[in-house]
C-alpha cells in the first residue's frame, strides 16, 4: 500500500473516533504551530493557537504581558485558556513550550486530550529562533545557555505526552504522515 493511500485510510480512521482534542507540546521552535495548522487542516479540524488567544484576549503580546503584569499572570491565563481549549472536542491545539510544567494544566491535557511532544535538538532551536524577539523568555540573554536549561527543566514533563516526534531532520510533510500514524494506532489502543 503506498504511503499516501495509507494515511488517508488511517486519516478517515483518525476523524471517525476523534472526539477529543488534540495537544502538541514543546519547546519554543519546535514548530508546534507550524505542524498544528497543517496537522488540522489534514485532519479537517480547527486550529487554536494558546498563545495567539492570550495576546486576543489581553489585547497586547506575550512579551507586553510578562513585562506589565509578569509571568504568573501569564500562567494563570495560559492556564484558563488551555482549560477552556480542551472542552471544544475533535481539534489540534499548539501549547506554550512552559504550559506543561504547570500541575494542573498538565493534569487536564493527560485526562482530556491526546498529547502529543513535538522535539528537536539544541542547534536546531537556535537556528529557527535567531533574530527573533518575541520569546520573553529569551530576551536579552545567552539564548543556548537558557535553552538547554529549560529543556532540561521541562523534559520530565514533556515525557509524559502519549506520542513523541523528531521535527528536526524531517520535512513537515513526513512529520504530518508520521503524526498521522501515530495518531491512527494511539486511537485504536486507547478506549473513551
Amino acid at each position: 500500500m503506498t504511503q499516501n493511500l495509507q494515511n488517508l485510510e488511517q486519516i478517515e480512521n483518525i476523524k471517525s473516533v476523534l472526539d477529543r482534542p488534540v495537544i502538541l507540546m514543546g519547546m519554543m521552535g519546535v514548530g508546534k504551530s507550524r505542524i498544528g495548522r497543517k496537522l488540522a487542516k489534514a485532519l479537517n479540524v480547527i486550529f487554536y493557537d494558546s498563545d495567539h488567544l492570550i495576546e486576543e484576549k489581553a489585547g497586547c503580546s506575550i512579551n507586553e504581558i510578562f513585562e506589565r503584569f509578569g509571568e504568573d499572570k501569564f500562567r494563570d491565563s495560559e492556564h484558563r485558556t488551555i482549560t477552556e481549549l480542551l472542552t471544544k472536542g475533535a481539534c489540534i491545539i499548539a501549547v506554550g513550550g512552559g504550559a506543561p510544567v504547570n500541575n494542573e494544566t498538565l493534569r487536564a491535557i493527560k485526562e482530556k486530550s491526546i498529547s502529543i511532544w513535538l522535539t528537536t535538538d539544541i542547534e536546531k532551536i537556535l537556528t529557527r529562533l535567531k533574530g527573533n524577539q518575541t520569546r520573553p523568555l529569551l530576551k536579552d540573554k545567552n539564548h543556548e545557555q537558557i535553552l538547554k536549561k529549560l529543556m532540561n527543566d521541562r523534559a520530565a514533563f514533556y515525557a509524559q505526552a502519549d506520542i513523541k516526534q523528531e521535527t528536526g531532520s524531517l520535512s513537515v510533510k513526513k512529520i504530518i504522515s508520521e503524526l498521522i500514524k501515530a495518531l491512527s494506532e494511539n486511537l485504536n489502543t486507547v478506549t473513551f
